[in-house]
């Protein structure tokens, strides 16, 4: 998959078939989601049940070894994946991280991280902060000029 495609193409289509399989699954994919500690998520997907899933996408293994951020989304999720192309070098990846490996358009969960569940207050916030986040996305789709000021003060909080 990776071999004629640019990186950002590579990231573009990890992400999308990691966002297919999070539809499968019945979870709900945001993308691009910023946390209250100033980093930003690929991928938050909303859990059933109410949990939360961060999927970090790596196009290569270069954007694997030079982003060691990573760990500080962990605080912001039940369960942390790593999201990748067939080529990745998975061995790489900490065990204890979820892989989810993609190939074309389609993905499949290969390991299960290993899960933490978010303290109730950080929970509440975060589940409001991805609704109004949603709801100012699709908003914006039907009226970008009347939801600027929301993402504005969204972005701001």
């Amino acid at each position: 998959m990776s071999g004629l495609l640019s990186a950002p193409e590579r990231t573009a289509l990890v992400r999308l078939a990691a966002s297919r399989l999070c539809l499968r699954l019945g979870w709900a994919p945001l993308h691009e989601v910023r946390l209250a500690n100033g980093r930003r998520a690929d991928i938050l997907a909303l859990q059933p049940g109410g949990g939360f899933a961060c999927i970090e996408v790596k196009s290569c293994l270069r954007d694997y070894l030079s982003d060691g951020k990573w760990t500080e989304y962990q605080p912001f999720c039940d369960q942390f994946f790593f999201a990748v192309d067939c080529d990745f070098p998975r061995d790489v990846l900490p065990p204890e991280t979820g892989l989810i490996v993609c190939a074309d358009r389609e993905a499949d969960m290969l390991r299960e991280p290993l899960a933490i569940r978010l303290p109730a207050p950080r929970r509440k916030a975060l589940t409001e902060r991805f609704a109004w986040l949603a709801a100012g996305r699709l908003a914006a789709r039907d009226d970008p000029a009347g939801v600027a000021d929301l993402m504005l003060a969204l972005n701001d909080a």
